[in-house]
């Protein structure tokens, strides 16, 4: 009885899931050419991988991506949610405010980075130079600030995610233990680092899990903004292996960076889980 109630759970899960996964990694090992079709070549993408200058460059900026954008929105999480904990009336409000960004679809917010960011009628360039036409920056146009405008982008919207699962984190914070604190003459910052840090850790530990997977999935981000310009600097490993699979038809090269991406989130997120989680326990 057990097998058959589990049968249509573990059938969904092979179907969208396991099956998808295993077809990536079976055509990374076919090469496909125009003039012979499609042919095995075993681990020949990979190596064709390790050596592609293009590659390591989308990798080394999803790296940076990823460590830049994860650090901010976490400390910019915690921050909000410490703020908003820290109001008596109106909270409700205040969650609304704060969830909008991260309610607001990845296409749209990159729409609007984009206009933030436009060397003609952005926002940045108004506030920076004012009506001064021979003043405006093309902040998409050179690879720092460019690289600098997706992650920044990014932080606005994934921001409210953390603040929202910090915020979950610290409701469960005894206020008796604060007050206590108080009382001995414990000052806000120590406090923090002695009380409630320690004791939203396992709430961070998800936020920080979700964030690190989800920011090495990006794609959307970087298509609207910028397509990887200028000279692919601002490309990251999901668009390059949109490149390489559809409009190159590279379909085996793009599924060796598919799978690449997928190791790397499934190592990520087992060290993560052993050693924060270990931590955790040992505190």
């Amino acid at each position: 009885m057990g097998i058959i109630m589990m049968a249509p759970a573990v059938l969904f899960l092979c179907g969208f899931l396991v099956f998808p996964v295993l077809s990536t990694m079976v055509n990374s090992l076919y090469r496909d050419s125009p003039l012979t079709g499609r042919e095995f070549c075993g681990l020949d993408n990979y190596r064709r991988l390790a050596g592609d200058g293009q590659a390591l460059d989308t990798m080394e900026f999803t790296f940076i991506f990823v460590m830049a954008s994860v650090s901010l929105e976490m400390a910019a999480g915690v921050l909000i949610a410490l703020a908003i904990n820290r109001v008596v009336t109106g909270r409700g409000f205040f969650r609304a405010s704060v969830i909008l960004p991260w309610a607001v679809p990845t296409v749209v917010a990159a729409i609007m980075w984009k206009y933030i960011f436009n060397d003609q009628y952005g926002i940045v360039n108004y506030l920076l130079h004012g009506d001064s036409l021979r003043m405006y920056s093309a902040w998409l146009a050179r690879p720092s600030t460019a690289r600098l405008a997706i992650i920044l982008a990014d932080v606005w919207k994934s921001s409210s995610f953390v603040a929202l699962i910090a915020l979950a984190g610290l409701q469960t914070v005894p206020e008796e233990l604060m007050e206590a604190a108080r009382m001995d003459g414990a000052g806000p910052s120590r406090r923090f680092f002695r009380i409630t840090l320690p004791l939203i850790r396992p709430a961070l530990l998800v936020a920080l899990l979700f964030r690190v997977m989800d920011a090495f999935r990006v794609f959307d981000l970087v298509y609207v903004m910028t397509q990887g310009a200028p000279s692919g600097k601002t490309g990251v490993l999901q668009f390059f292996g949109y490149l390489k699979m559809f409009p190159e038809q590279q379909y085996g090269y793009g599924s060796a960076v598919a799978v690449v991406v997928f190791l790397i989130i499934a190592v990520l997120s087992v060290i993560l889980v052993r050693t924060l989680g270990r931590r955790m326990m040992t505190e």
